[in-house]
């Protein structure tokens, strides 16, 4: 399928699934469960609203959600507290599947939360959005429900970036243009139509998310849509558009982190679906630099990729999904 003819068919705007009530009754028809994913670390700020909104808005008054749950990386603030106050769900992602171990970074509490919840469909949404609003759950399970096709929905948006109390527009996301985008149109042209690879918002049938390995850092985003990709193509995919998100701003140097775990899980698949030819292991180092007067200080940061496999591999999701075992 040409491009165009991708995005015409497959992008969508929140408005189209507004109809709450309507959802509600498809929902009802298709027999789906669907549970809410907020994975934090340290956004007490931020998570109470988000957790009142979703609760009054998709499970008390329109009976959408099944279940909203925090996966927290281990906050030194609040964040629990609050959340489980506002009637969330809490779990320590340390405390999810024990014998697993236990990784730093947001993608080991999307992994996780696919054993602690029980939804046919996650929806993961980050925990810092300042202008939160139930379009962020009902516009990205919208497709899923009603196009049963559809296993993966991303979100898209304009990303105004937060400094101190002014807000300036901004295009797509620094690390997705500079980055992610031009490595899809060298080696996976046709996933250059998802309009924000590395938005943190997306619904996916867990009939998928069971499937592919997670990266606990950085790459999570990018690994699923190539994983995705080469297992069932574009066809598996629709976006939503959801206006706008106002978020924190990143500084330059971590955006350069970002960038070197993407990296990392980028070759790691290059290799892995023989695009490339390579051998070992691939740096882990980042070197960046701060000046101090005339003196210029090397700051090395070990980044290293760690991936979890798909969790259909697991012997105790396996068993508490009733599945045989290996």
């Amino acid at each position: 399928m040409k491009i165009n003819d991708w995005i015409r068919e497959n992008t969508y705007h929140h408005s189209a699934f507004a109809d709450l009530k309507t959802l509600v009754e498809q929902k009802k028809t298709s027999g789906l469960t669907i549970s809410l994913c907020i994975p934090t670390l340290n956004e007490e700020k931020t998570i109470g609203k988000e957790v009142v909104i979703f609760k009054s808005e998709m499970m008390k008054r329109y009976p959408i959600l099944d279940e909203i749950a925090v996966v927290d990386s281990g906050s030194a603030d609040r964040t629990l507290e609050v959340a489980s106050s506002f009637g969330a769900d809490t779990y320590l992602s340390a405390e999810i599947l024990p014998g697993e171990g236990s990784k730093t970074g947001k993608g080991e509490n999307l992994w996780k939360a696919i054993y602690q919840l029980k939804g046919d469909i996650i929806v993961y949404i980050d925990a810092d959005i300042k202008n939160i609003h139930p379009r962020f759950v009902y516009g990205l399970i919208g497709p899923l429900i009603f196009r049963p096709e559809v296993s993966y929905v991303k979100a898209f948006y304009d990303r105004p970036l937060t400094f101190s109390d002014s807000i300036r527009p901004s295009g797509g996301g620094r690390v997705t243009e500079i980055l992610t985008r031009p490595l899809f149109s060298v080696f996976f042209p046709e996933l250059t139509a998802i309009i924000q690879p590395l938005s943190g918002e997306y619904a996916v049938r867990r009939s998928v998310l069971e499937t592919i390995s997670f990266p606990v850092g950085y790459g999570v985003e990018t690994s699923h849509l190539i994983d995705v990709y080469q297992k069932h193509g574009m066809k598996t995919f629709a976006q939503t558009d959801l206006d706008q998100r106002v978020h924190r701003n990143q500084e330059t140097r971590d955006l350069g982190k970002m960038s070197f775990g993407i990296i990392q899980t980028f070759l790691r698949r290059l290799r892995r679906h023989g695009i490339i030819n390579s051998e070992g292991d691939y740096p882990t180092v980042l070197r960046q630099f701060q000046a101090h007067d005339d003196l210029y200080e090397t700051i090395e940061w070990n980044i290293p990729e760690y991936e979890r496999p798909p969790m259909i591999t697991i012997p105790e999701y396996r068993k508490a999904r009733n599945l045989s075992p290996n």
